[in-house]
């Protein structure tokens, strides 16, 4: 079903660095630099446009986990890039390495995993979240 997904699958995201994307934007420091939430999201988009494409019609990939340092800051008005590389599959459970970097070198870099889900089951799941009451 998944034949098409194999690990060394590479992706690439990009973005420049703005008042919208930074730390101070994002609530996560009080300094005007790229946010790490945003380095985060970057590094996440990689991975997605490199197996998203691949997979049939109705299934999707969703982040489960994301374990990144954030090396340096980069300012606004910079492009930072991100890559991702697949490195373990098992089963629906995707692994992949992540890195980023700027003009200046080195921005970020971890691992991060996503789970391939049939769409409509995922978003049925979600939905019946709302009708819980809180600490069911």
């Amino acid at each position: 079903m998944f034949e098409k997904i194999k690990t060394g699958i590479t992706g690439e995201a990009r973005a420049v660095v703005s008042d919208a994307n930074t730390a101070i934007a994002f609530g996560s420091g009080s300094v005007n630099v790229f946010g790490t939430p945003a380095l985060i999201g970057l590094m996440e988009n990689a991975a997605l446009s490199s197996v998203d494409p691949l997979l049939e019609e109705g299934y999707t990939t969703v982040g489960t986990r994301v374990d990144v340092q954030h090396l340096a800051a980069t300012p606004v008005g910079m492009e930072v890039v991100a890559r991702s590389k697949l490195v373990e599959i098992d089963g629906r459970r995707l692994v992949f390495e992540v890195e980023a970097g700027d003009g200046a070198g080195p921005v970020g870099k971890g691992i991060h995993e996503r789970y391939i889900v049939r769409l409509e089951s995922f978003l049925k799941k979600a939905g019946e979240r709302a009708n819980q009451s809180p600490g069911t």
